[in-house]
């Protein structure tokens, strides 16, 4: 393989290339693209097959690493929508005259070439290549060693459809697996604008602490719901039970339920869905005796040292008992990730009071945490979801992919 820096140049006249060529084509790549990934879906599933042979089931990973015809059916509906959705180019953020007769408009541009570093998410590959693609960003992939046959396969077809459309094939390179590629691309410094994460806590950690590059922080969520005083138990059920198991391995998956002490007798009707999905319960002493004879024994735990601010990527929830909304507000405040946060409650000033004070990119009233992903927001696929306040926040799709320039005119104004 050529040289790192020589790669990095390459991707970026690639950047400078793409930004010049029409949304009209954009979508017409996108679109095309969607179609040979349920063409190659054989190809790839059998390429996505070896990596799976070498992970274990029981792996939280082994659900964020699995396709299937319908998941990549799924992903071609989002590169489709993307496709369908106004490019990001081009806006005008904002336009002044000054009082000298100078005309200032602020407009959006690509970013320029961003990197991204994600585990055992082959998807990402898809997801990533369809946001830049339509934001004007060239991208550098780099995925893990856990799904390094996927992402083989999955940019195999996207640079096939490049090269259908005589498109430059480092609009999307995809760096080796290894350790050394993802030091080489934190250090990428004046070669790629920006870094996003996608993975664990720990790989966001690394990533933060060893980046020169930009980076914006996603995917951790140690995600809560609180089951208010006044929150209505049939709603709160449906909320709990769908935010812990419609898909335990995403990052905006229930880690913890909150329950004031008022409502602990509906606790058991509260947790009564998760049976069937074999839910392990960590609760604490007022919780555990509440769902003692009524939850399953064998799915019943106290809680322990660690229940608390895990986000445990499993059919796995721990169980906290308040006497008030401030102490449920400082509880998240302790654990929070910062990512999902939902209250249950038919009280609007509780809602009102949860919404303003909890701190976190996303806040649920009477609703589950799972709309977080997944295109839930209309804004196509993400490219991630992020948890900082600088830039963007919350879901990251098209608008969070862009920044923007200063466009300035006059008729030979000059300052004295």
């Amino acid at each position: 393989m050529e040289n790192y820096d020589s790669l990095f140049k390459s991707v970026r006249r690639a950047a400078y290339k793409l930004a010049l060529v029409p949304d009209e084509k954009i979508n017409q790549i996108l679109l095309a693209l969607a179609d040979a990934a349920v063409e190659n879906c054989s190809s790839i599933l059998e390429e996505n097959g070896k990596d799976l042979e070498r992970m274990d089931q029981s792996d939280p990973k082994y659900d964020r690493l699995l396709l299937t015809e319908a998941r990549i059916r799924d992903i071609a509906a989002d590169i489709r929508n993307v496709a369908s959705l106004p490019s990001p180019l081009g806006r005008v953020l904002s336009r002044t005259a000054r009082p000298n007769g100078i005309e200032l408009t602020k407009l959006s541009v690509p970013f320029g070439v961003i990197g991204i570093i994600y585990e055992a998410r082959p998807n990402v590959s898809f997801d990533v290549f369809s946001l830049c693609l339509k934001s004007g960003n060239a991208c550098v992939l780099k995925g893990g060693s856990d799904a390094e046959y996927s992402n083989r396969a999955i940019v195999k077809v996207i640079h096939s459809v490049l090269e259908k459309f005589d498109m430059n094939l480092y609009t999307v390179e995809l760096l080796p697996a290894g350790r050394e590629a993802t030091g080489v691309l934190l250090n990428a410094v004046d070669q790629v604008d920006l870094i996003i994460p996608r993975g664990s806590s720990g790989l966001i950690n690394y990533v933060r602490e060893n980046a020169k590059v930009p980076v914006i922080e996603t995917g951790a969520g140690v995600c809560h719901t609180y089951f208010d005083e006044f929150g209505d138990v049939e709603k709160g059920a449906a909320i709990v039970n769908n935010a812990k198991t419609r898909r335990v391995s995403v990052c905006n998956a229930l880690d913890c339920l909150i329950i004031h002490s008022s409502r602990l007798e509906d606790l058991p009707e509260i947790c009564s869905k998760m049976e069937k999905s074999h839910v392990l319960i960590y609760a604490d002493a007022p919780a555990y005796k509440a769902l003692k004879g009524e939850y399953p024994a064998a799915l019943l735990e106290p809680v322990g040292p660690d229940s608390y601010g895990t986000e445990f990527f499993s059919y796995r929830m721990a169980v906290k008992t308040v006497d008030s909304i401030e102490e449920a507000m400082e509880h998240i405040m302790q654990y929070s990730s910062k990512h999902s946060e939902c209250i249950v409650t038919e009280s609007q000033e509780h809602a009102e009071l949860f919404t303003k004070a909890v701190d976190a990119a996303c806040i649920y009233t009477n609703v589950s945490t799972a709309f977080t992903d997944g295109a839930q927001f209309g804004l196509g696929a993400e490219i991630g979801i992020s948890t900082q306040k600088l830039h963007a926040r919350g879901p990251m799709a098209l608008e969070e992919l862009t920044s923007y320039k200063w466009i300035i005119k006059g008729d030979g104004q000059i300052r004295s």
